[in-house]
C-alpha cells in the first residue's frame, strides 16, 4: 500500500464550497488521487482530510473525490470528536454515505450507500460491499462522499475522512435476486405483519435471517424492509421468504423532518431523503413511493428524537403508524391526533374508503421498528384482512383500513357494526344505515386477560366495558346510532397502572363508519 497523507482544512470556508442541487447542501473543495498509481495491479493510494463544521451547518457538506479509472475498491474511513456536553445541549453526530460519478441530484442515479452513524467505514467494489452500500463497478468520475451533520456542538465538529483507493482489475458484479411478491397464503384471511424493521442493512444489529427467524416466532405471516435511507437489503432477503413469509421490500426515509416508511416498493428502489418540510418537495418523493409500487406510512409522527417528529402533513399518507413500539407517551399522543384526523374527515365527508394521499380517511397501523435484542418484533403488528398474501392484496388491506393492531399474537380482535334489517359492516368499513336506525357494535377479543374495552366515536370515549375474565376473552356490544356517532373504533387497553390515566394498549381497530355518507 502507499500511503500518502494530503491532510488539509476541509472545514466550512467561503471560497471552499457552492450550493448544490439539493436544498441545505455545500460542496467542499475535491481530493484528487494520481492516475498512474493504477499501473501497479492492486496497489492502494489514500488520501486524508481533516476539517471542522461549525454550529448552523448545512444539512448535507459533500466532500468531492476525483476517481480515476481502474479502480477496483474505494473504501472511507472517519472519525470525528465528540466532546461531552452538559444536560440540554447538543453534542456531535455526523452521518455518512457516498453518491458516485452520476452525481448528487435529488432523486438522482449516484446513491450508492449510506450507513448514517451506525458504521466508521465503509467499502464498495463491484461484487461486494458494506451493508448499507449498493455493490459495483468504480468508475471513473467525481464521486461525492456526503456528510450529515446530525448535530453540532457550540464548539463546532473536527473530523477527519480517509480515502483509499485499490487499483486492479474489478471482481464480478452478482445480478440481485429479490423475494417473491407473494407467499402461499390462506385465501381471504387475517394477516399478522412487522412492517418497520431494522437490520446490520442500516443501524439494525441482526441479521436478515435472525429477523426472519423471530418474524415466524412472532407469528407473523408478513414483513417490510424499512432500512434508514438505503435499499441496500433488498437483495439480501430471498432466501428468507418462503410459503409461509411474505417479505415485502421498502425504505424508511429518514428526513430531518420526520420519517416515513415506504412500504412495499418495488425492489432496488431508492427514494431520496434530502429535504425538509420547509423545501416542498416531500410531494414528489411520496408520488415516487407510490410509482413504484409502495404506500406512504409516516411513522412514530410525535416521536421525541431530534429529527423524528412528523412536519410534512398527511395530505400525502395512505396510513399512519400510530403505535410504534412498546406503547408509551408519544403513541398515546400519536392516537389522539389520528382520532383528530378521523373527526375531520367525517366534517369534509371523506369517510369513505380508506387510503389517505387526499383519496380519503386515513387509516392506523402499528410496527415494532425493532433494531436490535432485546427488541421484540412483532411487538405491536398489523393484523390485515386481506384477498390473499400478495404485496399487492396486503397493501390494498391497509389502504382500505381493514386492519386492527395487537400487541402480539396472543391478542385477536374481531369488530363490527349490524343495523335493523341485518345490514352488517366491519373494520373499514361503513354501516348503510339512518341516522335514527339502533347499531349494535360488537367485539369479541381473546388474549387479553384483565383488560378493558372502550368505543371511541367522533365525540370520544362513550363506552368503556367492565375487566375482562382472567381467560383474555370476553365480547362487549354497545348500541348507539349513526346520529349519536359518526364512526366507532375499539380499544383494548390494559389494567391503568396511575389515577384516571388509560391503560397501556393491548390492541386497537380502524373505525367502521355509520350512516349513508
Amino acid at each position: 500500500m502507499c500511503e500518502d497523507d494530503h491532510s488539509g482544512d476541509h472545514g466550512i470556508g467561503r471560497r471552499a464550497l457552492f450550493v448544490t442541487g439539493a436544498a441545505a447542501a455545500l460542496t467542499l473543495g475535491s481530493v484528487s488521487f494520481p492516475s498512474e498509481a493504477a499501473d501497479a495491479a492492486h496497489a492502494s493510494e489514500t488520501r486524508t482530510v481533516r476539517g471542522t463544521l461549525p454550529t448552523g451547518s448545512p444539512d448535507f457538506v459533500y466532500l468531492p473525490v476525483e476517481v480515476p479509472d481502474g479502480v477496483r475498491e474505494i473504501k472511507v474511513a472517519y472519525t470525528y470528536e465528540r466532546p461531552s456536553m452538559p444536560a440540554g445541549t447538543a453534542g456531535n453526530a455526523l452521518d455518512i454515505g457516498i453518491f458516485d460519478q452520476r452525481g448528487t441530484e435529488l432523486g438522482g442515479k449516484g446513491f450508492r450507500g449510506w450507513s448514517g452513524g451506525a458504521r466508521t467505514e465503509f467499502f464498495i467494489r463491484a461484487d461486494d460491499a458494506t451493508p448499507g452500500y449498493i455493490p459495483g463497478p468504480v468508475k471513473e468520475g467525481t464521486w461525492h462522499i456526503a456528510l450529515g451533520p446530525y448535530t453540532v456542538a457550540p464548539q463546532g465538529l473536527p473530523y477527519e475522512i480517509t480515502i483509499t483507493l485499490t487499483y486492479g482489475e474489478p471482481g464480478t458484479a452478482v445480478k440481485p435476486v429479490y423475494p417473491p411478491s407473494r407467499a402461499k397464503g390462506r385465501g381471504r384471511a387475517w394477516y399478522r405483519g412487522d412492517c418497520h424493521l431494522h437490520s446490520w442493512y442500516s443501524d439494525g444489529r441482526r441479521t436478515p435471517a435472525e429477523i426472519a427467524a423471530l418474524a415466524r416466532a412472532a407469528g407473523l405471516d408478513f414483513i417490510n424492509s424499512s432500512e434508514h435511507n438505503t435499499h441496500s437489503a433488498h437483495a439480501h432477503w430471498a432466501s428468507e421468504a418462503g410459503d409461509d413469509l411474505l417479505i415485502m421490500l421498502g425504505e424508511e426515509v429518514t428526513t430531518r423532518n420526520g420519517h416515513v416508511v415506504a412500504l412495499g416498493t418495488d425492489p432496488g428502489t431508492f427514494v431520496d431523503w434530502r429535504y425538509r418540510a420547509r423545501d416542498n418537495r416531500f410531494g414528489k418523493y411520496a408520488r415516487r413511493i407510490r410509482e413504484a409500487g409502495g404506500l406512504v406510512v409516516p411513522a412514530h409522527p410525535h416521536a421525541t428524537c431530534v429529527g423524528c417528529n412528523w412536519k410534512f402533513g398527511f395530505g400525502e399518507a395512505d396510513a399512519v403508524e400510530v403505535w410504534n413500539g412498546p406503547f408509551g407517551p408519544d403513541d398515546e399522543v400519536s392516537l389522539a391526533d389520528w382520532d383528530s384526523m378521523l373527526v375531520a374527515s367525517v366534517r369534509e365527508g371523506r369517510g369513505d374508503g380508506g387510503g389517505g394521499g387526499g383519496r380519503g380517511w386515513i387509516p392506523a397501523m402499528g410496527s415494532s421498528d425493532a433494531h436490535r435484542d432485546p427488541d421484540p418484533i412483532g411487538t405491536p403488528q398489523t393484523v390485515v384482512l386481506a384477498d390473499d398474501l400478495t404485496r399487492e392484496a396486503i397493501q390494498e388491506g391497509i389502504r382500505a383500513g381493514r386492519s386492527y393492531v395487537a400487541e402480539s399474537k396472543r391478542v385477536s380482535l374481531s369488530f363490527s357494526a349490524t343495523g335493523p334489517k341485518g345490514e352488517h359492516a366491519g373494520i373499514g368499513g361503513r354501516l348503510k344505515v339512518d341516522r335514527d336506525d339502533p347499531v349494535t357494535v360488537t367485539l369479541e377479543a381473546s388474549g387479553v386477560p384483565r383488560c378493558t374495552v372502550r368505543f371511541v366515536t367522533d365525540q370520544g370515549v362513550l363506552h368503556t366495558s367492565a375487566v375482562l375474565p382472567v381467560s383474555g376473552a370476553g365480547t362487549v356490544e354497545w348500541r348507539t346510532t349513526a346520529q349519536y356517532a359518526a364512526y366507532v373504533r375499539a380499544e383494548v387497553r390494559h389494567e391503568a397502572a396511575v389515577g384516571p390515566l388509560p391503560g397501556a394498549m393491548a390492541g386497537f381497530t380502524n373505525p367502521i363508519f355509520l350512516g349513508r355518507g
